[in-house]
């Protein structure tokens, strides 16, 4: 007799509105994600590199990647959320509350705050609040996202369709920034380039003009980084193209990394304002990215400004300013849509 002890995870029909879970296995970051995280990504922000030049800016030392915190906290998520997903549609309302260090440990919990089943009965979707937390109960970051997810059982009846209320943008005077944060002692040089807040204009594009192609191994390499396992990045007979699909938080951090050409001092993600994984991404493709400002705001930290952005990334096609087509939908060649605030040096 065969004991089923395996995790299936779970289908739409087994979310219920207010339902909190409590993710497992806590993950401890060391100098060893970092490390990691430069050899998969172009990463070079100075902040994120040096403890020195961390230090001049006010801080106790280097904190990891903003994004490091994003995928470990969303990796703890996969096996409760989107082991049956679909696809993973967007994001909205994410605040990077605290600099995460080696020695945090970071643990993660959602609450499912939406649920709309979809037309042909075989999927719905489903929106979630994630908290990342560190050792001291502390909130690192949270954002909501929304997933679709198979339905085990057709028949299952549709749960009450509720959709939340999300803000558009995270507003400026909301913006979380690291506490001793102090850009009034700036190293232009160190950090790469001398663009600061006063350089950059609402609606101008920035060409990050370089590219990377996507392969295989990097992107395994990356996924069990973040402890992420979604069937449809592992497993080439999930799909019936027989493809595996490359993480999202991929393609971002790939994005987030290109973009260091025209803004190196954009060094900390503050918050995301919203996000969409507009086309599907496999290895071989080429990923390039673009940015454009979107708006700008000054914060209360001495010296440092905020810059809202949005990042695209596009594979071999793209063209840098395009997104919709006449139909109003994504062009096929974009890959990701972001809006975010990053700090910046006035």
């Amino acid at each position: 007799m065969m004991a089923a002890k395996t995790n299936a995870g779970r289908f739409f029909e087994d979310y219920a509105m207010g339902q909190v879970i409590d993710h497992a296995v806590p993950r401890t970051i060391s100098g060893g994600e970092r490390a990691l995280y430069h050899a998969l990504y172009p990463a070079r922000h100075a902040l994120s590199s040096s403890d020195a030049f961390a230090r001049s800016c006010g801080l106790p030392a280097s904190p990891v990647d903003d994004l490091i915190a994003f995928h470990v906290v969303f990796g703890k998520t996969v096996p409760d959320i989107s082991l049956n997903a679909v696809a993973n549609l967007g994001y909205a309302e994410g605040r990077f509350h605290l600099s995460v260090y080696p020695g945090d440990t970071l643990r993660s919990r959602s609450e499912v705050i939406g649920l709309k089943q979809n037309s042909n009965g075989k999927s719905g979707v489903v929106y979630v609040r994630t908290t990342g937390l560190n050792q001291r109960d502390e909130t690192v970051l949270d954002y909501v996202r929304w997933v679709m997810v198979r339905k085990a059982d057709p028949d299952a009846p549709a749960p009450e369709t509720t959709i939340p209320d999300l803000g558009n943008v995270v507003q400026p005077d909301t913006l979380p920034v690291p506490r001793g944060l102090d850009f009034t002692n700036y190293d232009f040089t160190l950090a790469g380039e001398p663009h600061r807040f006063a350089d950059y204009s609402t609606g101008e594009v920035i060409d990050h003009v370089d590219g990377v192609t996507i392969e295989e191994a990097e992107h395994m390499l990356a996924t069990r980084l973040w402890q992420n396992t979604a069937k449809v990045h592992f497993d080439a007979t999930n799909r019936p193209d027989g493809q595996r699909l490359i993480y999202g938080g991929h393609v971002i951090s790939m994005a987030r990394a290109l973009s260091f050409n025209g803004l190196a001092n954009a060094q900390m993600i503050a918050a995301i304002n919203a996000g969409a994984h507009a086309n599907p991404c496999f290895a071989g493709d080429t990923v390039r990215a673009w940015s454009e400002v979107l708006d700008k705001a000054p914060t209360s930290a001495p010296g440092v400004g905020a810059l809202r952005l949005r990042l695209v990334a596009m594979k071999t096609g793209g063209s840098v300013g395009a997104i919709r087509g006449d139909d109003g939908k994504y062009l096929p060649e974009v890959l990701l849509d972001l809006d975010y605030w990053a700090l910046v040096p006035l």
